[in-house]
Order: structure tokens, then C-alpha cells, then sequence
């Protein structure tokens, strides 16, 4: 890991530095890529814009603290403030480490702290412990009555929405595991359920940028609105949602079961009518567009569908060669990506049948050496 990755790990951040490292990184971005056609370059706020935190805790004596490990000495280093996380997190981890360490079934072998924040106010900590919140009982297993009853407390005196209690293959929930955030794009208000535990976009006011460049780019990729969208790795239906009323039909692919099931809910929550969701991998969609028969796809008639632009979202490792295949064959690509070095591979293939038509950096990550990008193609002209 980077020195600019442990200082951001350790919640520092350097305003007066912010500049310089966002035109570090499009300098870096165009290194890899080449020219940038079209390059937005959508700037974070310079502190208070990371949603979700995790802290290890520490016991010694009467003190408990949050800390964080140095990677390269394994020294641990105290939190007492932290700059990069939304101020609504920011402002309750001293309050909530003072009543942990007031209340001692709240502190007891506490081991880490988890926050999950909104931009729409909702917040969820959970807090993991190395030891068991249950007592068995001559009616069998229940959650310790003490433990739940100090932490039903701590969620009336602090602005807390929800809270989770964890331990070994436990997860008690007072209410729910999940927040609803709502992100403003274009004058509308997008509703997305987050699951605690699973992938979110960490920077909520840079994900309402990434949602407003890819809708832009639907607008140019179907301006007519008559053909189709096709979606690999599309979680929680972040996007497939946001670009739903710029496509007649979209089909929306995910493995994770978790996250198909927010999909599900946002669909709802959203009102989006249009947007199909599938648990399939990558590789599985690619085979069934060229014939394959899937179980899964029983009720889905794909040939009803006129896909004419396909979005991508990948993991850091890119495209596989059957799906970096399977994109060349749409006649507009939308590429969300996490990693420059990966992306610049795929585009070596992808170049031979696409022309680069707009390009956009998202400073998901300040401080990082790590870049999120976006790249529009078209096919070129036989």
C-alpha cells in the first residue's frame, strides 16, 4: 500500500493539497489511456466525504479508542478525530465512544466499529465484539437482555438509526440492516437501499456525479430512447435504475444474491417499471445471448430486446476475455471503472471495433493514488 493510501486509512486529510493531487491524477489517467476526448473531471470535497468507516478498538486499562495499524510498522495509531468521513459520522464517534466506555456490556470485548451514513440522514453503526451476545436458557438461545437493553439505549441518546450487534456467526439487528439513501441527479431524487456489510458507493456526493455522467451519456448513446440497455455487475441497480428512463428496456446482471435482492427493493422504492434483474454472472449473460438456455431466464424472452448500448462496471481485475468480447459486440459501451491500469488493457481490444468519444475521472478516493473513471465508446464507422 501507498504512503498516500496509510495517510488516508489513518481519516488525514490536506485541503490545501487537494488541487495538486487531482491534476496529478488526470496526468496519470492520461498516461494510461492517451488522449482524453471530451474529459470531465469531477472533483470531491477536500474533507467530510466518506460515508462508510470501519475502526478497530482498543482496550488498555479504564481507556478504549478507536485506532487504525500503520501497515508497514504494525504500530497502532489512535483516532481521536477523522476529517475524511461525512460530518454526521464524524460528530458521533466521540459521543459514541463515551457512552460505550460509560456502559461496560457495551465496551466488554468490544473489537470494531462500523459506521454507515446518508446523505438523506440516516446512520448505522455496528459494533463487533469478540464474544458472544447470546445466553442460552432453558427455552433455548437469546440475545443477552443487558446487551440489548444498553444498546436500545444508546440508539434513543444519539443520533443513530439503526444498530447492529455482531459476534461469531451472530448478527442481532434492533431493527433493520439496511439505510435508504437518496441521491439528487438532474432534478431527480434516486432511492437506493444500502445493506450493511455489502458494496456501496463510498463517496455519496461523487456517486451523484458518476450517476449524472452516465445518464449523459445514455442521452447520447439512445437519444431517441427506442433501443435497449444491457448492465453487467450492477449491484444494487445503482445505475440501471438512474438510466432507466433514457432506455425502453434495460436487463440488469449480478451474482451477488444481496445485492439482487436491493436491486429488487430499489426497483420498487424507485418506481422504475422497465428494469429486469438477473442473478447471473458475466460469463453466463454472454453465453445466453449467443443461444445458451439458462433456468434462470425462463420467464426472460431476450430476443423481445434491442440492445444497443451495454454499461459495465467491473471489479479491479477488468474484463475477462468472454465478456470483453461480449462489449464489443453493442454499438455504444458505457465503462465505469475502478482501475486504470485494467481499463487501459481492455481498451487495447475494445479500440480495434470503438472510437473513445468521452472520458470523465471521478474523485471517488482523495488523497489515494486510486482513480475512478468513466469511458464512452461508439463503434467506428465500417
Amino acid at each position: 500500500m501507498k504512503r498516500d493510501d496509510f495517510l488516508t486509512m489513518l481519516c488525514q486529510t490536506y485541503p490545501d493539497q487537494y488541487a495538486d493531487q487531482l491534476v496529478e491524477k488526470q496526468q496519470r489517467l492520461s498516461n494510461l489511456l492517451g488522449e482524453l476526448p471530451a474529459f470531465d473531471c469531477f472533483a470531491s470535497a477536500p474533507s467530510h466525504y466518506r460515508a462508510r468507516a470501519e475502526f478497530r478498538v482498543w482496550h488498555e486499562g479504564d481507556q478504549t479508542d478507536y485506532i487504525m495499524f500503520d501497515t508497514e510498522s504494525k504500530q497502532k495509531v489512535v483516532i481521536k478525530e477523522c476529517p475524511m468521513v461525512l460530518a454526521s459520522i464524524a460528530g458521533l464517534m466521540p459521543k459514541l465512544m463515551t457512552a460505550i466506555v460509560a456502559e461496560p456490556v457495551l465496551r466488554r470485548k468490544l473489537f470494531q466499529v462500523d459506521f454507515l451514513a446518508t446523505l438523506s440522514g440516516e446512520m448505522l453503526v455496528t459494533l463487533i465484539y469478540r464474544r458472544s451476545l447470546q445466553l442460552e436458557t432453558h427455552n433455548g438461545v437469546q440475545t443477552d437482555p443487558d446487551w440489548l437493553a444498553a444498546a436500545q439505549a444508546l440508539k434513543a441518546s444519539l443520533p443513530i438509526s439503526h444498530i447492529i450487534g455482531r459476534a461469531r456467526k451472530q448478527k442481532i439487528c434492533l431493527d433493520q440492516d439496511f439505510v435508504t439513501e437518496q441521491l439528487q441527479v438532474d432534478g431527480q431524487t434516486f432511492q437506493y437501499q444500502q445493506v450493511e456489510n455489502s458494496f456501496t458507493q463510498p463517496n455519496a456526493q461523487m456517486a451523484q456525479n458518476m450517476l449524472h455522467w452516465a445518464r449523459k451519456m445514455a442521452a447520447i448513446a439512445n437519444p431517441d430512447k427506442h433501443g435497449d440497455l444491457i448492465e453487467l455487475y450492477c449491484g444494487n441497480g445503482h445505475f440501471s435504475i438512474a438510466l432507466a428512463d433514457h432506455y425502453r428496456q434495460v436487463l440488469a446482471t449480478e451474482i451477488s444474491k444481496t445485492s439482487v435482492a436491493s436491486a429488487q427493493v430499489n426497483i420498487a422504492a424507485n418506481q422504475t417499471h422497465n428494469v429486469t434483474v438477473v442473478k447471473m454472472a458475466a460469463e453466463e449473460i454472454s453465453s445466453a445471448l449467443k443461444g445458451q438456455t439458462f433456468r434462470r431466464l425462463k420467464d426472460i424472452d431476450l430476443n423481445s430486446y434491442d440492445f444497443n448500448t451495454i454499461f459495465v462496471d467491473p471489479p479491479r481485475s477488468g474484463l475477462d476475455d468472454l465478456t470483453r468480447e461480449m462489449v464489443a459486440r453493442f454499438d455504444h459501451i458505457i465503462y465505469i471503472s475502478c482501475n486504470p491500469e485494467t481499463l487501459a488493457t481492455d481498451l487495447v481490444e475494445i479500440e480495434k471495433t470503438h472510437e473513445v468519444v468521452q472520458t470523465a475521472l471521478f474523485d471517488q478516493f482523495p488523497y489515494t493514488h486510486h482513480i475512478e473513471s468513466g469511458v464512452f465508446l461508439k463503434r467506428k464507422s465500417q
